[in-house]
């Protein structure tokens, strides 16, 4: 049996596959452990057929979100890495949490080097009630250096709608310290953001009466006709009638049979849950170019195509040299001048031979073998893609 990646030299000249792609590489000193990575991945996904997975693992019930909390507070207690004096917003709204105390201050007299102004983050999960804690997340928006060893005075968390769900206060966590002298400094992590954890209080419940309902609705994460379908099937062969319906290829909703209203909800949303299905995903590679990462769908298969590659360095050298006057008289002064190499080098092109079915994955293992970069690699697919010899979606991060 002939392999599926054939090497060959002699096989273009009668030209019997109907694409073509070229490029011209630079080499770059991590392609090695790079590619590595790469072509693990590809085999890493290469089973022809998806897994068997959970509904709950790829979609979620409609209302059952988490809620962005947000809001502006001060952390003191800093060791001179806070907010420079002429930092406007900090001084102002130090000067009127004080106020609030009965303490007046002139903003412009007020010394931010122990203070520092922050953003508050936290999310409230659903279903949360009053007195839960929340884990919160604080970041400098000021230009202080360092929080660490900060205190958040006491901030309320608002949600979109402008009401205030949470109350944030306590000490801060950076995980990282930065340190300096004399023009030096030392940073690890980062430390302008850090955690509260368990510091904000719900005192605002969402209202969400989940066990009203006599339907709920599956939002499924990636959107597919045919998972769609499946898990139509799967959800009417469990209750053992038509309760379930598509709205969408990404929305799934279900009436909930009478004896499993109320009280019985929970039980009826475990059971659903924990059905199984295979599903489906159309044919997709993930590329970003800025970092190099390629993922490869499952499903992504090429035509015959011939990947030609050539392997072209270029080198600029450039310096200086300091040519003298030649010791005559009234000769011109010591001066410098410029001198620039350029070097081109490149191999024979090699040509490497793809049947028809072949995955990528097995191509990223020939390219491997190349020596190709993940940038060129990247300008292969989507020349691939353009001579109509990919059958994939590719999507540019």
């Amino acid at each position: 049996m002939r392999p599926a990646l054939e090497t060959s030299r002699d096989r273009m000249g009668s030209n019997p596959f109907p694409h073509a792609v070229s490029t011209l590489t630079r080499r770059s000193p991590s392609v090695p452990k790079i590619l590595a990575l790469f072509t693990a991945m590809s085999l890493l996904f290469s089973p022809l057929q998806a897994q068997i997975v959970r509904i709950k693992d790829i979609a979620a019930i409609e209302g059952v979100r988490e809620n962005m909390l947000t809001g502006y507070g001060i952390v003191v207690g800093l060791a001179g890495t806070g907010d420079k004096d002429q930092t406007r917003f900090t001084t102002q709204t130090l000067a009127n949490a004080l106020s609030k105390s009965g303490i007046k201050l002139d903003p412009t007299t007020i010394k931010v080097k122990n203070v520092a102004m922050a953003l508050v983050q936290a999310e409230l999960p659903p279903f949360a009630r009053n007195g839960h804690r929340l884990d919160v997340q604080v970041s400098s928006i000021g230009d202080a250096t360092s929080l660490q060893g900060g205190t958040l005075l006491i901030t309320e968390l608002k949600a979109v709608d402008g009401k205030t769900y949470a109350l944030a206060q306590g000490s801060i966590s950076i995980g990282g310290f930065a340190a300096g002298s004399g023009g030096s400094s030392v940073v690890k992590n980062h430390p302008t953001v850090g955690m509260v954890t368990n510091g904000a209080i719900v005192e605002r419940e969402v209202p969400f009466d989940f066990l009203a309902g006599d339907s709920l609705r599956f939002i499924f994460f990636q959107e597919d006709f045919t998972t769609m379908d499946r898990a139509v099937s799967a959800v009417n062969e469990l209750l053992g009638s038509e309760f379930a319906r598509p709205l969408n290829s990404r929305t799934l909703e279900v009436m909930v049979p009478p004896e499993f209203r109320g009280n019985q909800m929970i039980a009826f949303v475990s059971r659903l849950e924990n059905l199984t299905l295979r599903p489906d995903t159309a044919a997709k590679v993930v590329i970003n170019e800025r970092t190099g990462t390629i993922i490869i769908g499952t499903q992504v298969k090429v035509e015959s195509v011939a990947i030609s590659h050539g392997d072209l360095t270029i080198q600029i050298q450039e310096e200086n040299v300091a040519v003298p006057g030649g010791g005559q008289v009234n000769a011109p002064p010591t001066v410098n001048q410029r001198n620039v190499t350029t070097e081109v080098s490149e191999e024979p092109a090699r040509i490497y031979v793809a049947k028809e079915g072949v995955s990528l994955g097995q191509i990223a293992e020939t390219l491997n073998a190349l020596k190709v970069s993940p940038r060129d690699i990247i300008a292969i697919l989507q020349a691939m893609k353009e001579a109509g010899a990919l059958h994939a979606e590719l999507k540019l991060m």
